[in-house]
């Protein structure tokens, strides 16, 4: 197999799942608040967990789609990228391969932040051209809303749940790849800007002076704001030159769904037109890991994004950490949301 197209890979299956409890602003905010959200920030209700369920459950529900999608029951290699773990130990991918039927895949958590979508298709991407494995299931799954202080004005309004999940395969001779070159990467001295500071090793319980505000969801909003939009620009167009795209060339620009000001500031920084960038935040809120693929898989349904499209995908979040790629849509492919 020439070394080309040992490292081709086509997205061959997509699928979403939302909880269907849905929880609007008027039910949590005053009609104050609700004006500065609907128009700042973008969001008009969210999508919640109910009791009983979690990661794995919308993991499991976005998974059994996109293999539905990919017309196939299983995958070699199931990657889970989550920040809302149901348990630090142990990782909820083996669960969610075992709820698939596919007991003895090889399974694992990966925590990126809202850039775990796409580093785990990079990662799926890897295992394919190493021959490790011929598909992957790459799943984005958050219960945002567990790790949220309802207290918090400037979490609680912003994040949903929800789950997207994509199947990706070595591409057949002669079949053109599906991605192009990725761009990633972190900066750990910022590792504060977004973070549950309570909970892992470093400080196993919440600070009792803090009345549990620790065991919650923290961000910098201004700071967070600022690197948003810098790396992800900064990685859109490095990801466009290392496939030998201009921006005028990109079709489609899918952004991670952070919040209506960040994607509008990215938009003016490459002078790309808003009207060729999808977004579903109004109805689904910042799904952390799951906003990318939740919104490939309502825009290529909705028509948004139509095959041989040049599309090109980018991502931020805690770590800090951020990633973009380029993709040219595949005919053959039926999201199921």
């Amino acid at each position: 197999m020439a070394e080309e197209q040992r490292l081709n890979t086509v997205l061959a299956g997509l699928g979403s799942w939302l909880p269907p409890t849905v929880v609007t602003n008027a039910e949590l905010m005053s009609a104050v608040m609700d004006d500065f959200v609907r128009r700042r920030i973008g969001i008009a209700r969210r999508h919640r967990v109910s009791d009983g369920e979690a990661t794995v459950h919308l993991a499991t529900e976005a998974g059994a789609r996109a293999l539905a999608s990919a017309n196939v029951s299983r995958v070699d290699a199931l990657i889970l990228a989550t920040t809302t773990p149901d348990r630090l130990c142990p990782a909820g991918a083996p669960e969610v391969a075992s709820r698939l039927g596919m007991i003895g895949a090889p399974a694992f958590d990966l925590n990126a932040g809202c850039s775990g979508f796409l580093y785990g298709c990079e990662l799926a991407r890897g295992l394919i051209a190493a021959a490790t494995a011929g598909t992957v299931l790459v799943i984005g799954a958050e219960s945002c809303s567990t790790v949220i202080n309802p207290q918090d004005s400037s979490t609680a309004p912003i994040f949903g749940d929800g789950a997207g999940a994509a199947v990706l395969r070595r591409a057949e001779p002669g079949e053109p790849a599906t991605f192009g070159p990725s761009v990633w990467g972190s900066d750990g001295t910022l590792a504060d800007a977004i973070a549950i500071p309570a909970g892992g090793s470093r400080r196993r319980t919440p600070a009792p002076d803090l009345g549990g505000a620790d065991a919650y969801l923290h961000l910098r909003g201004a700071e967070v704001v600022r690197n948003a939009v810098k790396r992800m620009s900064a990685a859109a167009i490095a990801a466009a030159e290392a496939a030998r795209w201009s921006l005028e060339d990109v079709d489609v620009l899918v952004a991670h769904q952070a919040n209506a000001a960040i994607t509008q500031a990215v938009a003016a920084t490459l002078s790309f037109p808003t009207a060729r960038m999808p977004t579903n935040i109004e109805h689904v809120g910042n799904t952390a890991a799951a906003s990318v693929p939740i919104l490939l898989a309502h825009a290529a349904s909705d028509g948004a994004i139509k095959p041989d499209q040049r599309v090109l995908m980018v991502a931020f979040g805690s770590g800090l950490s951020w990633a973009a790629t380029t993709a040219r849509w595949p005919h053959a492919l039926t999201p199921h949301r």
